[in-house]
């Protein structure tokens, strides 16, 4: 059998990056050389301050960096010297979640290959396979058909997108009749035939895969003339659109239908806690409907550098004109962000926001302060926050009836809750 000494992996981004550079940890006999046209990004990777946050891999990099770990701009030279280029040779796809990446390379639920039913395929297949073998059991090393690799990866990221979007559906009736989510979670994730994944309510799912592999299975079931089924992927797409648009709408309602010239601090950028990977997050759709009313938002987040949010939320489909510099300050601690707002919205799970002095927050906001908790990160301290003298409200539950009611207006609000999003996602 061929044995694979050099490795090449063309982009470092989220995925090559972290991939490639476990495979070189855990294969020191291996060359790995990852290349990338973005020359200020292979610097980053070159330098101490890697361009990805992801807990672990800073270590990882630094391991073998040098070693057997190589990032490069010459694309060419390291194409013409691999034994295999990822990417462009196999069906490898990955199935990573961010901010548990290098746990998940390290130790996978399963790796899978797909190649050509041709001699040369299966080859190159089995080659592949020896690499994974360094440190993963062969039982958890799958191998397909090009195409069931494919649709396995589309489909696992579309079922686990629809299962967020079903728990979210429920979690606006929960708010109607006064149940709880997370109860409602728990009770029907303990049915073995369900489980207790990926049933966590909140302002909508985000990063750069779910709703870009739900779009290209609709895609998919379009042309290949699946008018239903590309109708049903749709939908998990549409709940989580108006999951976003149903937490922005009961802001604006709760602080008595209007955010104009309001200070409203927006904690946590990034679209899940653990990583700095601002794609697709929620926190870009909330604060482009609350800066559309014309809100001042004050947004902190530990790991999003200013730049990127200033980026995400410039973006023709997100913003007009000087809309971000008139109504966007990036604050550099969360207790600025808070100071004299409003209301303080979580957008972002990141454990240190259950931490932070909440009295001391208090006594700087005007009154009365309501937090909106789209997370469900403070869930414990509800009664400690209403004594202090927030007003909360979170998603898929009814906190108390002892505060300011949240009721909506009745009048069409300025968004429609059933309109499409202004920015049409790119299949």
């Amino acid at each position: 059998m061929f044995e694979i000494k050099k490795i090449c992996c063309i982009g470092a981004g989220y995925v090559g990056g972290p991939t490639c550079s476990v495979i070189a940890h855990m294969c020191p006999e291996i060359r790995v050389t990852v290349v990338d046209v973005n020359e200020s990004r292979i610097n980053a990777w070159n330098s101490p301050t890697l361009p990805i946050y992801e807990p672990g891999l800073k270590e990882v990099v630094e391991s073998c960096r040098g070693k057997n770990l190589f990032f490069s701009t010459n694309i060419d030279d390291a194409i013409k010297e691999a034994d295999l280029v990822f990417i462009s040779v196999l069906s490898n796809p990955e199935f990573l979640a961010e901010g548990t990446a290098i746990k998940d390379l390290k130790n996978p639920d399963r790796v899978l290959i797909g190649g050509d039913e041709t001699p040369e395929g299966q080859r190159a297949v089995q080659a592949l396979c020896a690499v994974y073998e360094h440190w993963v059991p062969k039982e958890k090393i799958l191998t397909t058909n090009t195409w069931s690799s494919e649709l396995s990866k589309l489909t696992a990221n579309a079922f686990l997108a629809q299962r967020i979007s079903s728990i979210n559906s429920i979690s606006a009736l929960c708010e109607a009749t006064g149940a709880d989510v997370e109860e409602v979670a728990t009770a029907i994730g303990m049915d073995q035939r369900i489980g207790n994944k990926f049933l966590k309510a909140s302002v909508g799912f985000g990063g750069s895969c779910f709703q870009k592999d739900v779009l290209n299975l609709v895609y998919l079931c379009e042309a290949l003339n699946l008018p239903e089924v590309a109708r049903y992927w749709q939908q998990v797409i549409d709940m989580n659109d108006y999951q976003r648009r149903r937490f922005a709408s009961r802001i604006i309602d709760s602080l008595f239908n209007t955010v104009t010239d309001k200070k409203i601090a927006i904690l946590g950028f990034a679209f899940k806690k653990d990583t700095g990977d601002t794609r697709e997050s929620s926190s870009i759709y909330i604060s482009k409907y609350l800066m559309d009313e014309g809100a001042h938002l004050h947004i902190y987040d530990p790991k999003v550098p200013r730049e990127q949010i200033v980026v995400d939320l410039s973006h023709p489909g997100v913003s007009e004109d000087d809309q971000v510099s008139r109504l966007v300050t990036i604050s550099k601690d969360p207790y600025e962000a808070c100071d004299g707002a409003h209301a303080v919205v979580i957008c972002t799970e990141w454990d240190m926001f259950k931490e932070l002095d909440y009295e001391r927050i208090h006594k700087k906001m005007l009154k009365p302060a309501f937090i909106f908790d789209g997370r469900r990160v403070l869930d414990g301290l509800h009664n400690e926050l209403q004594t202090i003298g927030f007003q909360i409200e979170t998603i898929g539950k009814k906190v108390s009836s002892k505060r300011i009611p949240y009721a909506p207006s009745g009048e069409i609000p300025k968004f429609s809750l059933q309109d499409p999003p202004n920015k049409k996602p790119k299949v």
